[in-house]
């Protein structure tokens, strides 16, 4: 009786793990502008390059436009903040980013689930750029 409690354990937390393995905490603005101002965060645009160019998070990496070696622009501090964002609340894009810098062996990656609408609507600034091709 022990060992099937025990089998049961075991396969339930797996399970429990698989069930939520690539979710990723959220970030509030506050906690993502105080990263900012320390630059201990790396903050991913998942909304396309054309989003991008029109406006973006400051000091964010166009994901879409440099999917091929986002690993790269990541950088080797496996340890650093990644944040990923996209559009807003109901926008699953962000998971992408997320995805990739977990791939590159990042660990501490959040989720802006505001988004940039959120991002907007709380008055914070953006920076606009020319897509990357």
């Amino acid at each position: 009786m022990k060992k099937l409690i025990a089998i049961t354990t075991m396969a339930c937390a797996v399970l429990a793990c698989s069930v939520f393995a690539g979710e990723y905490p959220d970030i509030s603005v506050s906690e993502l502008e105080e990263a900012m101002a320390k630059k201990e965060v790396i903050i991913l645009d998942v909304n396309g390059s054309s989003s991008y160019a029109k406006g973006h998070i400051p000091g964010a990496i166009d994901f879409r436009g440099n999917k091929a070696n986002i690993a790269e622009l990541l950088g080797d501090d496996k340890d650093k903040l990644v944040v990923a964002y996209c559009g807003g609340p109901s926008c699953s894009a962000y998971k992408a980013g997320a995805s990739a810098a977990e791939k590159a062996g990042f660990a501490n990656i959040k989720h802006l689930s505001i988004g940039i609408s959120g991002w907007l609507q709380a008055g914070k600034p953006t920076e606009k750029a020319s897509p990357q091709s």
